[in-house]
Parts: C-alpha cells; structure tokens; sequence
C-alpha cells in the first residue's frame, strides 16, 4: 500500500489566491495515484495521498525565511 505525501505551501496557484482550490487538490490526487499505476502497478485503491499545505512562515530559501529571501531576490540583492 503506497503512500505519497505531497507538501505544497499555503499561497494558492494564482495572482490574487491564497489557497488551494480542492478541485486542484484533487487533480493532485488523481495525478499521483495514476503515477503509481503507471509506473509501479499499484492500483488505486490501495493508494493513499496526503497533501500537507505549509503556511509561508513555516519555511525557508536560502537560509532566510522565504518571504524575506524573495525581498531580497526582488531588490537584487540574494545572495
């Protein structure tokens, strides 16, 4: 029984969006469970997908915290 756990960070996938939509979360779903039929022959019903969604303060780029990394990437000045 294969277990996929997607992480995606809580920021939504459009200008204007701070969130997944569950049509995209289910599309991830689908896609990963496919995958593993595909490739490996599980069958769907023994595939199990975890999303995990990461709040913007709850990670890091660079040894910063992401949303002063992209400040700084904006201004020029990464390092």
């Amino acid at each position: 029984m294969p277990i996929v756990t997607i992480q995606i960070t809580r920021e939504g996938s459009a200008p204007g969006r701070d969130f997944v939509t569950p049509e995209e979360k289910a599309s991830l779903i689908a896609g990963a469970s496919q995958l593993l039929l595909d490739v490996l022959h599980k069958p769907l019903e023994a595939t199990f997908v975890v999303i995990e969604e990461v709040e913007l303060e709850n990670w890091g780029w660079g040894g910063l915290p992401v949303a002063e990394y992209r400040t700084q990437l904006a201004q020029g000045r990464h390092r």
